[in-house]
């Protein structure tokens, strides 16, 4: 098997890994001191004007009614619209939107990618003269493929442009800012010069993804693509490695933290994981909190003070 054929699997399986140890880092973390800001978008009825259930006289003693339809609504708006970044950052979000639409639009090219690759391992040819099934794959894979390598990419140089210009911005850039961005540019410049010149059709590297899907041994399709293959695999297994697979932390950020509503009703799990938060040691610098003590002990001074 060749050396870049083992380099991808290799690739997939540590970005698999990384972003489930994330997803379960995040997952059993310890409860998140809440926001509690409002307007909470599953508020029904209440969440154009900011209210919120305890609005209600006797609140505890009555159901709550989720909106999951508008949660779900404005998840979709800042997932793919970016509307915080557009409301609070209009400079950045010109080039923030096309980026990330752009990483969508890839994401669907490399599942279109294998969607075909399993296609015609059953037999079905995909190709724009092909039967139905077959073109529609072919014409998403091209669509995807192309848009969202050309999106990303322009998104990335001008992200990049804007961190290099930005007085203000500067000083709050690490180093590793400006290589993410310039390791985007550059694979969607690889990838981009490659498919153009050698596969414009993706022909090619379909036949790599199918030989990756039935593990056999690949055909290299020249140096060129071999060059893409190699630097989209490292790509991808670099971006959850880096505080680029902050779309891990987004969910947990948006339920656990900015959204999260859920009253503290006695018995209830949340109850017990804040007690078993209280019983944790004080790890304090400044004199007014006594460090050994349990919060629980903390908390209870403070309410009689």
């Amino acid at each position: 098997m060749p050396l870049v054929q083992i380099l991808t699997y290799v690739a997939l399986a540590i970005a698999f890994i990384a972003m489930l140890a994330k997803a379960l880092k995040y997952f059993t973390a310890p409860q998140h001191l809440r926001w509690e800001l409002y307007p909470v978008p599953h508020e029904k009825g209440r969440a154009e004007y900011g209210g919120s259930y305890l609005e209600e006289l006797d609140w505890w003693s009555k159901p709550r009614r989720p909106d999951l339809f508008n949660e779900i609504k404005e998840m979709m708006q800042e997932i793919f619209l970016l509307k915080g970044v557009y409301h609070h950052n209009r400079k950045v979000w010109r080039f923030s939107l096309p980026f990330h639409l752009g990483l969508y639009l890839c994401i669907g090219w490399l599942v279109m990618l294998l969607v075909g690759a399993i296609l015609e391992l059953a037999g079905i040819a995909i190709s724009a003269s092909a039967d139905l099934l077959g073109v529609l794959v072919h014409y998403l894979t091209v669509i995807f493929g192309y848009a969202g390598l050309i999106l990303s990419g322009l998104g990335a140089l001008g992200l990049l442009q804007w961190r290099m210009s930005d007085t203000n911005q500067r000083p709050y850039n690490a180093p590793a800012e400006y290589l993410n961005l310039f390791v985007f540019v550059a694979v969607a410049a690889v990838t981009l010069i490659g498919q153009l010149t050698a596969d414009p059709g993706f022909v090619a590297l379909r036949g790599y993804t199918a030989s990756l899907a039935s593990f056999s041994r690949a055909a290299l399709p020249g140096t060129l693509l071999t060059v893409e293959i190699v630097m989209v695999s490292l790509l991808i297994m670099y971006i959850p490695l880096t505080r680029m697979s902050h779309f891990v932390a987004k969910y947990f950020l948006y339920h656990s933290v900015r959204w999260n509503d859920q009253p503290n009703e006695r018995g209830s799990k949340l109850e017990q994981s804040l007690m078993k938060l209280l019983q944790q040691n004080v790890e304090w610098k400044a004199p007014h909190i006594q460090t050994g003590s349990r919060w629980s002990e903390v908390v209870k001074e403070m309410k009689h003070e």
